[in-house]
């Protein structure tokens, strides 16, 4: 059954403006059944949860629903769904209860540094695990020599979020595991492009944005409860220790929460399906994966046949994202040349702090990075690939 990517688009308010958005790596857009639940969720009244009123009622529903959506997003657990604002802030936490002095880590140059900065800060001895930058591949061989007796964690993405590299994370975490070691899987830039299993993938904690899968501006990491429970972050006195709330520091965005299932459930019916919300949601990703990847050959294709272009990074598994410069002009330069024709994508080292440096372009402005997500068409390459040619 073809990707139904017409049906997809009409559910996206914004992309009436006639820009292509490549620059959902950075953020999507939301459907337009997302924008409507968290205006409902304001609209009926919402308080603080643990009230004795319907409106705290609401609010608690309102993140159990969460919970339980984000859950069957990554193949976890409910009570294993720890909330914030965002991916980075929760990631500090996190590392502050896990690991410091005298521990080690393993951190990859491929990373986002939101799953590096957290990790260097805790005062662990750091080791490096590093990234061919000729195919943009973190070779697995490395860590048998890096993980040791004193890891205590392994921190690795399930993708880079400029390259698209899908390193063997179940490989590594393997090893991670026969040394007792926990892993800690950067799941914001995977998450969207396709079926994610936590388990399979080996992960003790798995992190994602919903804002990068046409959710709110909410982070989540999710684990087993059993580990969250011999975790002690600092905390106020007065607030909860149960799990998974003793992670969560204030008053959440509950109407966001209330967007973030939406956007889940946008997710799993973007392709006609039956069972579980679970089971529709791998069939659903795995459409708009085989989608995006069907889009991504024209345009990385495309890229590479221009002459003045380079294109970063070769990996075998990938997500549609494409990383380049063109000769002559500045990053910065590019991207403003195609917006001016109606094309959104990013420029600079996108917080891809230590692969930027890797590949020597950190300090002379990065690279143009275009990306593809399941709401994207061939309109929206074919005008990148247009402005982009304009440049020779």
């Amino acid at each position: 059954m073809p990707f139904p990517i017409d049906a997809v688009r009409a559910t996206y308010p914004a992309l009436s403006d006639g820009f292509a958005y490549l620059d959902g790596a950075a953020g999507t857009q939301t459907p337009q059944s997302v924008i409507d639940a968290i205006a409902g969720a304001y609209r009926a009244g919402i308080g603080n949860v643990g009230g004795a009123f319907p409106a705290s009622h609401r609010s608690g529903a309102i993140v159990a629903g969460c919970r339980a959506a984000v859950a069957d997003l990554v193949g976890g657990r409910p009570e294993g769904v720890v909330l914030g604002p965002n991916m980075t802030t929760l990631t500090y936490r996190l590392a502050r209860a896990i690991a410091g002095p005298g521990d080690e880590v393993v951190l990859s140059r491929l990373d986002h540094d939101a799953n590096v900065r957290p990790w260097t800060q805790t005062g662990a001895t750091v080791r490096w695990a590093e990234v061919d930058p000729v195919t943009g591949e973190l070779p697995v061989g490395q860590y048998a020599e890096l993980i040791g007796e004193r890891t205590r964690l392994v921190a690795v993405t399930a993708a880079s979020n400029i390259l698209g590299t899908r390193p063997d994370v179940p490989a590594i975490a393997d090893l991670a595991h026969r040394a007792g070691a926990l892993v800690y899987v950067d799941g914001v830039h995977a998450t969207p492009h396709g079926p994610v299993d936590m388990r399979a993938l080996g992960g003790d904690f798995y992190a994602t944005s919903a804002y990068k899968w046409s959710g709110p501006h909410i982070g989540a990491v999710v684990a087993d409860p059993a580990l969250l429970e011999t975790l002690r972050p600092d905390k106020l006195a007065s607030s909860p220790d149960t799990v998974p709330e003793r992670f969560e520091t204030g008053t959440a965005a509950l109407a966001d929460l209330a967007g973030v299932t939406a956007a889940v459930e946008h997710l799993a019916a973007m392709v006609p399906g039956t069972g579980s919300r679970r089971e529709r949601l791998l069939a659903s990703m795995a459409a708009a994966e085989r989608h995006e990847l069907e889009l991504f050959g024209v345009l990385i294709e495309g890229l590479e046949r221009l002459p003045h272009v380079t294109v970063y990074g070769k990996p075998a598994r990938r997500t549609a994202t494409a990383y380049f410069n063109v000769a002559g002009h500045t990053p910065r330069q590019v991207a403003e040349h195609l917006a001016g024709r109606g094309v959104n994508v990013w420029n600079g080292h996108n917080y891809a702090w230590e692969l930027t440096g890797a590949l020597g372009i950190r300090d002379t402005g990065g690279a143009v990075r275009a990306g593809l997500v399941h709401y994207n068409d061939r309109s929206d390459v074919d005008r990148l690939l247009e402005g982009v040619a304009r440049l020779r």
